[in-house]
């Protein structure tokens, strides 16, 4: 279906809603669960254990009231209130129809919806302060207004003495925000996640490891995945390099978003790079190994369990 639908498989493309409707009309027998890329690592990370908060914009609509529910669930505190009808605009809450082919690799097709509302004044600042990292998603850099909550979420969160996390979550969002995406690494995050083809885009370079230094000349902690090739960190130009889960390859949609709940939870606990790596690395092959982007095994249990051969 991906290529007749003139889609790129393992790419992201945003839609507008009639085209998130019309997909959506062809699916014969759909999988809905909550999603969202911060969203996602908000519930593994709340699997681990971590005390989460979730800041992000839906309508007063069915998918509104599921996805409100659906972190709520899971033990994530979720402050923001869903967009009265004169700032949703006729925008209805964000969906992701996602294509997965027998090989595992997955189609994303966005409609950001009422996301795009999401401002610097739906910034709660008492749940930045009082959190230990505060992660951005990249998917939702695109909207001006949403660039200007990033800024205001960093600065709150420097200014209390905590940590600012980025991902760059997509190539395609970094092919349309690279300039404003690289000021953001340089001045505003101490971490950046980003797999291999994400950095590459970034600083547009003809290798990974002309890309791995010159991400860890910008950020304090970068976090490069690599798929079955496993990870890399920089972490004030010392390089710890970390082996990736076994596993078997079903669904490979919310790798990365696991990866990073994994990391910055043992980061938060005070681990070392390689502990948050491996913690990582069992989170996202637990996701992959099976279809959806949310854990379906007891990852605190995988996570203890003792490493074999």
């Amino acid at each position: 279906m991906p290529e007749a639908e003139g889609m790129v498989p393992g790419s992201m493309t945003l839609i507008v809603a009639a085209r998130a409707d019309a997909l959506y009309a062809l699916l014969k027998q759909p999988q809905q669960t909550g999603g969202g890329s911060a969203a996602n690592t908000c519930v593994v990370a709340s699997m681990l254990g971590a005390r989460t908060a979730y800041l992000g914009t839906v309508a007063e609509d069915a998918l509104g009231v599921a996805f409100s529910a659906d972190l709520v669930a899971a033990g994530i505190h979720y402050p923001t209130a869903p967009l009265g009808a004169d700032r949703a605009e006729g925008r209805s809450t964000a969906r992701c129809l996602i294509l997965v082919t027998p090989d595992g690799q997955r189609t994303m097709n966005t409609y950001l919806g009422a996301c795009t509302a999401f401002g610097p004044d739906d910034v709660d600042a008492d749940a930045v302060r009082d959190a230990r990292i505060t992660y951005l998603e990249g998917y939702l850099f695109d909207p001006p207004a949403a660039q200007d909550a990033f800024r205001r979420a960093a600065t709150i969160a420097h200014e209390a003495g905590r940590t600012v996390a980025l991902s760059l979550s997509d190539p395609f969002c970094v092919d349309r925000h690279r300039p404003a995406f690289l000021e953001l690494a340089a001045g505003h995050v101490d971490i950046l996640f980003a797999n291999e083809d994400e950095i590459m885009s970034l600083y547009q370079a003809d290798s990974f490891e002309q890309s791995a230094e010159r991400v860890s000349q910008d950020v304090e902690l970068a976090v490069l995945t690599r798929s079955e090739k496993g990870s890399v960190a920089f972490r004030h130009g010392e390089r710890t390099d970390i082996a990736a889960a076994p596993t078997s390859i079903v669904d490979s949609t919310g790798a990365g978003d696991a990866y990073a709940a994994g990391f910055l939870c043992g980061l938060a606990e005070g681990r070392s790079i390689a502990e948050c790596g491996r913690i990582g690395s069992i989170a996202a092959s637990e996701v992959i190994s099976h279809f959806g982007a949310r854990p379906l095994a007891d990852l605190r249990a995988l996570v203890a369990r003792p490493a074999s051969g």
